[in-house]
Parts: C-alpha cells; structure tokens; sequence
C-alpha cells in the first residue's frame, strides 16, 4: 500500500510515559503521529478533588464512570491502572529513583548488553524532561524513615526521594521554570499531601506539562475518549504494508461507535494491564497470531507489597509530596511511607488487621484471632473521620526474579478474552515481606498506631502493588520474550511496545523513570523520516536495513 494512502506514519495507544516520550520523540524526527487514549483530557481543575470523587477518579465504564483510576483484582495480585492524558502522572507522586544493580541483573536479560550504560544517557534524558530534584524541606514522614533507618541498622541508607515536582515558592505561579519559557507557566508545591488524587496546584510534572506539551506543539494529534480494541496488519501479515486500528468512544455524544485508522507502525503504550490486555486479544483473537507465545509470562509485580499504618491522631504526616524519601534494607529492599492526602477516604473499607506471613488457609484463622485479641484497636481501626489525615501506606520493593503469569481466558459470555493470573511455580512474587512485616510493626509500636494490610491480603492472600510490569517483556527471541532488544515486536515490522508491559524484571523503586528511559532508548533506534520519491507526500519510515 502507499505510504500517502495511511493516516499517520505512526499509531501510539496510550498516554503515559512510554507513550508521551514515543510521541514526541517520532515528531521531532519528521513523522506523523497520533495518540490514542481512552481516558479523558484533564486540566488541574478538571482533576479529582480526593479519592470519594467518584465521577472523576474512578474508571468503572459498566457504572458509567470515567475517571482516572482503574482497580484491577487478579487471583494472585491487586493492583490499579490509570486513564486519561497522560496515563500514570495524572495521579503522581512523582517518585523518579533510577533502578537498583539487580534490576540490570536480572537473568532473562542481562546476556543481552549492559543494559546500565546502555541507560544511562536516557536516564539523564529522562530526569531532565521530568523536572527532577529533591523535596526542599523536611517532614514527619521523613523524621519517621530516619528512625527505621537507626532501627533497623541502616542509617546511611536513608535518602530523599528524587521528585517531579516544583519546588518553587509555595502556591506562586510562575513563568516555565525547565524550558527556557517554551514550556506552560508552574506553580510551586503546597505541600498538600493530595499528589495521588491529582495535583490540581499545578506543581506536579505531569506529561502534559513537557513530554505531551510538545508533542502535541510539534503536530501530533491526541485523541481522547477512545479506546483501542483491533489492531490488524493491512496486506502483510507482518505489517510491512502498515496497520489497522479500531477504536471505540467513551465519549457521550458517540459512545459504541467504532473509527478507524491506518498508519505505518503501531506502538503499544497503554500500561502493563491495558497493554496486555490488548496484545491477548489480538493474539488469540487471530488478528495478531505472530506475537510470541511468551505474551503474559514474565508478569513482575516489583517483589512488591504494600501495607499500611493507621496513626491514633492526625500527626501532620500528610504535609509532604506523597513518598519524600526511602531507607533501604536486606540489600535491595526499598521501603518508602506514602501519603493519600488529608481528603482520601475511599480506599478506607480495604484495610484490616495484618495476619502476617500465614499460609493461605490459616490467614483467616490469625486475622479473627487479632480481631478478638484487640478489640478496642479494631472498632479503633474502623473510624472514618479523618481517615486519610491519620493514615500513610508503607511500599515495600524488592528487585528479586519473581512474579506471576498472566493468561488470555476466553469470555464465557460475550466476545473476546480476560485475563487471569497463575502463580509462577518456580519463582512465585511474594504475598509476605519478613522485613517488611517488621518495619510497620515497629512503626505501629513507635507511632501507637494499628500496622494494616489490604482485607484481599489478610482473608485470601492476595497481596497489594501500585507497580505491575512485563507480560510482553524483552527477551533475546521470540523463544524468550515478546520484544527485542530495541522494545521491537518479534514477528512484525514497525511495531513496539514502550510502557511497563515491556520491562522483563523487578526494578525495585518507583518504576516511572525506567520506563521513561526505556522509551527513550526505544526512539533513539528509530531512523529519522525521509521524503517520498515524489518530495511532495507525508513522511514515511526508511525501509528496513
């Protein structure tokens, strides 16, 4: 087919930070790109006022909710993806650490390169673009993470959190601070604790602020409120000859009607969850056949587990960017204390009594027996008021090679597939973190709070992480992984995946930054457009070498 007859050269689904960086980076090289998102477009005021904002943070379509965030509960993990321009940061911490050693060491990849120096640079990017530094003041949730630094025998380990947040004079707008004027106009952080809500001060670097904002000022088209559901190579079956994509709306006015458009090269960008939910129903749906039989393996949940602390009165923890800093311990184990914000209630229902490292089948046993032991503590547990104020969730990361599987299911009524998760037999992500457990109990203890996990984790052992990754992971062939070394879809031409679904092991921090330098890495491999043989047509992608 020729090249005029596309749309765009370049289709990208999805709005975070592997599609924001892809955006950008394919239009400063001479393409033509469009973003496909299913969420809504957000300025700060659209965005929601705390987590009880239902119509604005919660996406539930069967309920007719769109907002920014989507709980997903799978049998062997619990996690959340976010919609809307600019996927992930739209409710951001904004916690931008680079990976740990392991992360680099993980064996499904490390034979490939050395893939620190080969990040390096891009990391650098990455930073530069988000408007990284560190928090400018200090906070009780730092005073806290210094003590289980001193507890636990690791002082030195304490550090502040690299940030995407300005840090300039405390709710003052002022003129772009990072582009030399070329960017939008920012206002300094007031430390409101509400970061994961949406920042609606204006502080947070969220992508429409640099990677979309010029994306969208170099030509790219970002279109809002659709969602991709068939991606189809039009002529050859590898995609030489370019790509179908359809789209259904979200949008009120044409909700359940289908688009169509054509491009060059499709780059998959939707998140781990929606990415390979997508992948598995072009794959076993038949219009995909070629992508490797490896999709859904590899699923990394960051060794990660989240728990809780629920402090007896409100101590001020929340006045802080959500996670200000870490303290590492056991080597590779990242723990940070989060603030929700002051406002934050809806996820109050979730959190009970911990029942510690139990065996499934005896965790119910252990958590009623703490409930009978401390009955005063559970009615305590219980109180709404002020629930956000009094409460910090505690992140524990590891870079350990575990994780979880996920595989397509075919729906028994309706079209298509769902996916389920299965254990990994061999090397199972963990639903318990000794060093973890410890720490918030000592936290209890020390703050005479309650330590907490999620009810999914003490009653069925399903433990909690805010980071799923892989499932369409790097490998060195089709036998190992889904994409090549360059994020490259084995089987098909001009096809990529650039979001956390590419990345093939357990970063062990926040995992925002990697996945950004990973994009970049991605684009640096893309050739600059060249010309039509007429001069006069669209741009088009070199042929392949």
């Amino acid at each position: 087919m020729a090249t005029h007859a596309l749309d765009y050269d370049w289709v990208i689904i999805g709005s975070g930070f592997g599609g924001s960086v892809s955006a950008l980076r394919l239009a400063e090289k001479g393409y033509r790109v469009a973003v496909i998102e299913k969420g809504k477009r957000y300025e700060d005021k659209d965005l929601p006022t705390s987590d009880l904002d239902k119509q604005r943070f919660v996406w539930d379509p069967a309920h007719k909710l769109y907002g920014i965030m989507r709980s997903v509960l799978f049998r062997h993990i619990l996690t959340g993806a976010q919609t809307g321009v600019g996927g992930g940061s739209l409710m951001y911490g904004g916690v931008l650490f680079r990976a740990q050693t392991g992360f680099y060491d993980d064996p499904q990849w490390r034979g490939i390169q050395s893939w620190e120096q080969a990040l390096k640079p891009h990391y650098a990017e990455a930073e530069r673009m988000l408007g990284v530094s560190l928090p400018q003041w200090d906070s009780v949730a730092m005073g806290l993470m210094r003590e289980v630094a001193q507890a636990f025998g690791t002082k030195d380990s304490f550090a502040l959190s690299p940030t995407g947040v300005f840090f300039g004079e405390p709710g003052k707008t002022v003129a772009d601070p990072y582009f030399g004027g070329e960017g939008p106009a920012r206002t300094g952080c007031m430390r409101c604790g509400e970061c994961m809500g949406g920042c609606r001060a204006g502080a947070a670097n969220r992508l429409t602020k640099n990677y979309l904002w010029f994306a969208e000022k170099k030509g790219v088209q970002v279109l809002p409120e659709q969602e991709v559901v068939e991606v189809t190579p039009i002529g050859a079956p590898d995609g030489g000859d370019g790509y179908r994509i359809v789209t259904t709306h979200h949008d009120a006015a044409a909700r359940d009607t289908r688009t169509s458009y054509t491009a060059r090269g499709v780059i998959f960008a939707g998140g781990a969850v929606g990415t390979n939910e997508l992948l598995a129903q072009c794959k076993h749906g038949g219009l995909l056949p070629r992508i490797s039989d490896r999709l859904g393996d590899l699923v990394r949940t960051n060794s990660e587990v989240i728990y809780s602390v629920q402090f007896p009165e409100d101590i001020g923890s929340w006045r802080d960017v959500t996670a200000s800093s870490r303290v590492l311990l056991d080597g590779d184990t990242q723990i940070e204390l989060l603030t929700l914000g002051p406002k934050a209630g809806a996820q109050r229902p979730i959190w009970t009594f911990m029942p510690g490292g139990a065996p499934s089948g005896r965790r119910v046993v252990k958590w009623l027996g703490q409930v009978l032991r401390h009955p005063r503590a559970w009615v305590h547990s219980l109180r709404k008021e002020g629930w956000g104020a009094r409460t910090m969730l505690m992140l524990v990361m590891q870079t350990r090679d575990n994780g979880i599987r996920l595989r397509a299911k075919k729906r028994r009524f309706g079209k298509g597939y769902r996916l389920v998760s299965e254990a990994d037999p061999q090397r199972p992500a963990p639903n318990y973190i000794e060093i973890g457990d410890k720490v918030i109990r000592w936290l209890a203890e020390r703050t005479g709070g309650i330590a907490q996990t999620t009810v999914f984790d003490a009653v069925l052992g399903i433990p909690n992480t805010g980071h799923l990754l892989g499932g369409a992971a790097i490998g060195a062939n089709a036998e190992s992984g889904v994409i090549d070394a360059d994020l490259k879809v084995f089987g098909y031409r001009n096809m990529l995946v650039c979001d956390a679904s590419a990345m093939p092991a357990n970063p062990g921090v926040n995992p925002a930054l990697t996945i950004t330098a990973l994009a970049e890495y991605a684009m640096s491999k893309i050739p600059a457009a060249v010309a039509d043989d007429a001069q006069t047509g669209p741009l088009h992608l070199q042929p392949a070498g």
